[in-house]
């Protein structure tokens, strides 16, 4: 069984904003597979079903983004499950903006949400797919940039990335992480066919 995690900031006034692609892939994903996310325990809005013949729990923490290793902690203790079962998918400043980059370990690389993760997990030994934003303008601090809505001219790009990184998800659990890494790593259009 695998727990995939879209991390984000609850509440209406953050689902537009940078820091809740994983939270928008999630909920992509949701529809996609047809498994709602209408339990609401442990920390997350969560939906359990079957990808295949993968077990899947899918999760959108409930917590804000600093403390996600909860939600994370508490669904990966019901589900029996250990980090080698986890995929989080989360926003990345280091990664170019509309780029995807799977890892299977790896620092926080500054991202609140990972670091409370691994911090509460002891690891940092877990899935990820990282979807790029890039860094922000002269000026602007890094904490009002992921927080900030996204401009209306990058909305096509947006819908692409959760796409795109949707697609990732399901090639990760059907092929695993080096098949997914060789198809959408690099530029966007590369991986198109």
């Amino acid at each position: 069984m695998r727990l995939i995690v879209g991390l984000g900031n609850p509440g209406r006034e953050y689902a537009w904003t940078r820091h809740n692609l994983g939270s928008q892939v999630a909920a992509h994903l949701s529809a996609l597979w047809g498994i709602p996310l209408n339990r609401h325990s442990h920390g997350a809005l969560w939906g359990q079903g079957r990808v295949g013949s993968e077990g899947v729990i899918l999760a959108q923490p409930t917590t804000y983004m600093n403390l996600s290793g909860q939600a994370v902690s508490r669904l990966m203790s019901y589900f029996k499950l250990t980090p080698e079962d986890l995929v989080i998918i989360h926003d990345d400043l280091d990664v170019p903006p509309w780029r995807l980059k799977l890892t299977e370990r790896g620092g926080p690389g500054g991202h609140r949400g990972i670091l409370d993760i691994m911090a509460t997990l002891n690891t940092e030994e877990f899935l990820r797919v990282k979807l790029g934003i890039g860094r922000p303008p002269p000026g602007l601090p890094t904490e009002k940039y992921v927080l900030s809505h996204f401009p209306a001219e990058d909305a096509e790009n947006v819908a692409q990335l959760i796409e795109r990184a949707a697609q990732a998800v399901v090639m990760l659990l059907g092929e695993g992480l080096a098949a997914a890494q060789t198809r959408f790593h690099g530029e966007p259009a590369d991986s198109r066919e």
